[in-house]
């Protein structure tokens, strides 16, 4: 899972995923990433954790607009 999250974190830094933007769903991250759902899951609420994403209710999860790591 820590390579899955520094991969995101790299594809946020690059610009792939701007602050403010949607990130793939799960089930597109799990099939781009070839891991379970429940991996994606895991390391999409670390990063929330982190507040590189934040999720909203019945939109989804989106780049921060300022991360705090």
């Amino acid at each position: 899972m820590d390579e899955l999250i520094k991969d995101l974190l790299t594809r946020i830094e690059v610009g792939e995923f701007q602050p403010g933007s949607k990130i793939p769903s799960t089930q597109q991250l799990s099939d781009h990433y070839d891991v379970s759902v429940s991996t994606i899951h895991r390391a999409v609420a670390t990063l929330r954790q982190q507040g590189v994403l934040v999720g909203r209710p019945g939109r989804g999860v989106f780049v921060a607009e300022s991360t705090r790591r």
